[in-house]
C-alpha cells in the first residue's frame, strides 16, 4: 500500500511540483494554430496597408510601384490635411452622440421584446416572433426609400432623431436576447413572484442583473454598427454640422477629388475609435459571439 501511494498523483495527471495535467501539443492543434495565424495576418494586412498609405506622400501613394517603404519617407501630412479642412471634432461628437443614443434605445427595446417573447404567453406570439426572425433576412437597403419618405413626412430629415429612430429596431438583437432569456431559470422568477414582485419588478431586479454580460455584448455590437453606418446618415443628413464622422470625412475627400493618401487617412481616422472599443471590450465581444448563435453554438 505504501509503495503504491506515491504513484497516485501521477495517475491523476499531477506532476511532482503539484501542477495540473500537462497538455500534449498534437498535430491538430499545430495546424489549427497555423491556420488561425494565417487568417489573422490576412485580416491585418489590408489595415496595415491603409496605415502605410496614409503615412505616405501623395506622390508615393499614387505611384504604380507598390512598396511598403516610401521613397520620400513617412509623413503625417495626409492626416493634417484631413483634420484641417473638415469639422472632425463636431463630426466625432455627432457620431458619439447618435451611436450612444441608438445603442441605449435599441438595447431597451430589444430586451423588452425578447423578454416578452421568452416569458409572456400572449395571443399571436409565435406568428409575431416568426415575423421578427424573418425580418432578419430583409436587407436594410430595401427599406431606405420608404424610411426616407417617412422621415420626410415627419419633418425629421436633417435632424438627430431622423438619423437615430430608423436605426433602433434590431431583430437580430431580439433573437440573441431571447435565446439568453430562455436559459434563465424560471424558478428565480417564481421565487420573486411569491415574494410579491410583479412582472416589471422581476424583469428589472432579477432578469436584467443576470443578463449583464449579454446586454453588454449586444450594446457593443449595436454601437459598432451605428458608428460604421454610412448609407442612412449620408441620405438623411445634408447639414454639415449634423454629419457623422464617416459621412463628413467622405465629403471632404470627395470635394477635393481622389487623393489616395488622404482617403486612407480618412479610413484610419474613422476606424480608430472602433479599434479602441474592440481592444477595451474584446472579452465581451467574443463572449457575445459565442452566446449569440452566430458563432457556431
Amino acid at each position: 500500500m505504501s509503495a503504491a501511494a506515491p504513484a497516485a498523483p501521477a495517475a491523476a495527471g499531477i506532476d511532482r511540483r503539484g501542477r495540473g495535467p500537462s497538455r500534449t501539443v498534437g498535430p491538430g492543434r499545430v495546424v489549427a494554430f497555423v491556420v488561425l495565424v494565417l487568417m489573422a495576418v490576412a485580416w491585418l494586412l489590408p489595415f496595415l496597408w491603409a496605415v502605410d498609405t496614409a503615412l505616405k506622400t501623395e506622390e508615393d501613394a499614387a505611384s504604380p510601384d507598390a512598396s511598403w517603404i516610401p521613397a520620400n519617407g513617412f509623413t503625417l501630412d495626409s492626416f493634417r490635411e484631413v483634420l484641417a479642412v473638415g469639422n472632425v471634432p463636431i463630426w466625432a461628437w455627432n457620431s458619439l452622440l447618435t451611436s450612444v443614443l441608438i445603442t441605449a434605445i435599441t438595447v431597451a427595446i430589444s430586451a423588452l421584446a425578447a423578454y416578452a417573447f421568452a416569458r409572456i404567453d400572449f395571443k399571436g406570439r409565435g406568428w409575431l416572433y416568426a415575423v421578427v426572425i424573418a425580418s432578419i433576412m430583409v436587407p436594410g437597403q430595401v427599406l431606405i426609400i420608404p424610411l426616407y419618405y417617412e422621415m420626410l413626412a415627419l419633418r425629421l430629415v436633417d435632424t438627430y432623431w431622423g438619423l437615430i429612430l430608423p436605426q433602433v429596431i434590431a431583430p437580430a438583437m431580439v433573437f440573441i436576447l431571447k435565446k439568453f432569456f430562455d436559459q434563465v431559470p424560471i424558478e428565480l422568477e417564481d421565487a420573486a413572484r411569491i415574494d410579491g414582485a410583479g412582472r416589471a419588478r422581476i424583469f428589472w431586479s432579477v432578469v436584467l442583473p443576470l443578463s449583464r454580460p449579454i446586454l453588454a455584448s449586444v450594446a457593443i455590437f449595436v454601437f459598432i454598427g451605428a458608428w460604421n453606418n454610412f448609407l442612412w446618415p449620408f441620405l438623411v443628413i445634408n447639414d454639415t454640422a449634423l454629419m457623422t464622422l464617416p459621412v463628413g470625412l467622405q465629403t471632404v475627400i470627395s470635394a477635393y477629388g481622389i487623393v489616395y493618401s488622404q482617403v486612407m487617412a480618412q479610413a484610419v481616422l474613422a476606424a480608430l475609435p472602433l479599434i479602441v472599443v474592440f481592444l477595451l471590450f474584446q472579452r465581451q465581444i467574443i463572449k457575445g459571439v459565442a452566446t449569440s448563435g452566430f458563432g457556431g453554438t
